[in-house]
């Protein structure tokens, strides 16, 4: 299944269950497995489904096969190495060997010597919630509180907490509304004594299921999660779109680093692409913020000279003409989403950024199960929620047995932080600097507007008699035309936030600058990872607010 790594986006379900299903209720849950993944299929074509499976005996094995009869990739997730885990199956692992030659194969670190064995399924329970968009239930509906169980797992993707799991593996979101909290509950019985499903549940029945919502039946999935995927597939169709001029233009972080550690290629491939469409619906959207605002001036000239010189329909058409061509760009930009994109693939693309250089620095734990970037934009809109899920993707495939050799934490200390004139450091001070020159502009206009029109004035007051009729005429028109110039820049100035974000790129260069000069201080590889890892918290912290204060400025064809 080495294809699996190249999909452009997934849609990810995974899989908890119990090993003991009735014999007689396998088939009907089969047929109900099938169902629901060709839904899948057919409600999101333009993502890659894919099944992350424990490969347990019973429901793992289960869903693993349908997913496989429906020529779906799918990564087995094993709990410990093989040798270890073939103990706990009662064919000694015979049908799990079968299938793991159709998988691709993803082994979980062991944990330190003497660990009970339940917690490496707990750290499977992590693991497969915390890298899917929706998890696939085959349950009782019992809770026993067994550490790694399916009661256990589900309680875990639901609210963030279960028996056994470490802090390092808990949701850091535990109090906010989550967005890998969908699950799809498969009713089923076990082959056991008691083992009837749990209250007025029946064999059979199937529910979405949600932290905050509860259960609800319905062949589709609630409307908020409904919409993140459909953020996720847009994501999708536009790499495909892009796909040329991505593989031409595309940028990387790593570019000319051949051995590079597990899965961070497939994070900075996914970098250069969020990047490309940042940068390509960025120019987009300066295109329809500076013709709008263009249109806006020489509708003001227009409207100038016609109301006082020349009142002729042929202006008051010329007029219209312009406010319809700029009715025409506004609809273009919001028909395709130029600003939304342009926003939300560069926060995605910031997000891999510090994804990337953590990876590598060793910042994450190599052997940790969690999702480290559950808070990037958690308090801004669940509608970025598919933003995590992108970052769920490239997170899925690190290496978690073996830690990145330590060269690489003074490499990203070079390439990330920089020094003045190289890497986010001589970002943030230069693009500080270019901000500062555009706001001092706008306001030299404004102050050119302001003394010119009083001193036009001044000039008409006194040399009335002594101007000809076209020159009286050019100076009404400068009148008007100045401060229109100046109201227009000034708009112009804000919509592209030069004022708010003078402040923080000061503030950012002020936070490299800082982590720069402990990392020199500092030569201990953990304390610089603490460093850097504070600097990622700011990182995506400051380009939380970079969204907020760009979110607030649209293109608006009648608010110039």
């Amino acid at each position: 299944m080495s294809g699996l790594s190249g999909a452009a986006q997934t849609l990810s379900v995974a899989v908890t269950g119990h090993r003991d299903l009735l014999p007689q209720e396998i088939a009907p849950l089969r047929e109900r497995v099938r169902w629901f993944l060709r839904q899948l299929i057919s409600d999101y074509p333009q993502l890659q489904l894919q099944v992350l499976s424990g490969m347990a005996e019973g429901a793992d094995q289960l869903v693993a096969e349908v997913a496989l009869e429906l020529e779906l990739p799918v990564l087995a997730v094993l709990p410990m190495p093989l040798e270890q885990y073939r103990e706990d199956f009662a064919d000694g692992g015979q049908a799990l060997e079968t299938l793991l030659t159709r998988c691709e194969l993803i082994t979980l670190p062991r944990l330190p010597e003497g660990s009970p064995r339940d917690e490496q399924y707990v750290q499977l329970g992590c693991f497969l919630s915390n890298h899917c968009q929706v998890l696939l239930a085959l349950w009782d509906g019992h809770d026993n509180g067994m550490p790694g169980g399916t009661g256990s797992v589900m309680a875990y993707h639901l609210t963030g907490l279960m028996p056994g799991a470490t802090l390092e593996d808990s949701t850091p979101s535990l109090l906010t509304h989550g967005d890998n909290d969908l699950a799809y509950h498969i009713v089923c019985g076990r082959h056991r004594p008691e083992g009837a499903p749990e209250g007025v549940l029946a064999f059979g029945e199937s529910y979405w299921v949600t932290g905050a919502g509860g259960r609800q039946s319905g062949q589709h999935m609630p409307f908020a999660y409904h919409r993140m995927l459909e953020r996720l597939a847009i994501f999708a169709r536009d790499l495909k779109t892009h796909a040329a001029a991505i593989g031409a233009g595309a940028q990387s972080l790593l570019q000319g680093h051949k051995a590079l550690p597990s899965g961070a290629a497939l994070a900075d491939r996914l970098y250069g692409q969020a990047d490309w469409l940042a940068r390509h619906y960025q120019r987009q959207f300066l295109r329809g913020l500076w013709v709008s605002h263009a249109l806006a001036v020489l509708m003001g000239v227009v409207f100038v000279i016609y109301s006082e010189f020349i009142e002729q329909w042929g202006m008051a058409l010329l007029f219209m003409g312009l406010f319809l061509i700029g009715v025409l760009f506004h609809w273009l930009g919001e028909r395709r989403e130029w600003h939304r994109k342009y926003l939300d693939y560069r926060a995605l693309a910031e997000g891999l950024r510090v994804q990337v250089y953590w990876n590598l620095a060793g910042v994450v734990e190599a052997h940790s199960a969690a999702f480290a970037y559950d808070n990037f934009l958690q308090k801004q809109d669940v509608d970025l929620a598919w933003i995590r899920h992108v970052m769920r993707f490239a997170s899925l495939r690190r290496d978690r047995n073996q830690a990145p050799d330590s060269h690489w934490l003074s490499w990203v200390i070079d390439d990330w932080i920089g020094d003045q004139q190289s890497g986010q450091l001589g970002y943030y001070q230069r693009k500080a600097t270019l901000r500062a020159r555009a706001y001092r502009r706008t306001q030299l206009l404004g102050q050119v507007a302001l003394w010119g029109g009083i001193a036009m004035a001044a000039v008409l007051a006194v040399l009335a008699r002594q101007l000809t009729e076209l020159q009286a005429i050019f100076l009404l028109v400068l009148m008007g035309v100045l401060p229109l110039l100046a109201g227009v820049r000034d708009a112009y100035s804000h919509k592209k936030a030069d004022k708010e974000l003078i402040k923080q790129y000061r503030f950012m260069a002020e936070v490299f600058g800082n982590a720069r000069k402990l990392v020199d201080d500092n030569p201990d590889p953990q304390l610089r990872r603490r460093i850097l890892r504070a600097l990622g918290e700011a990182a995506l912290e400051e380009h939380a607010e970079w969204l907020l204060v760009h979110r607030d400025r649209p293109l608006e064809h009648g608010g110039i």
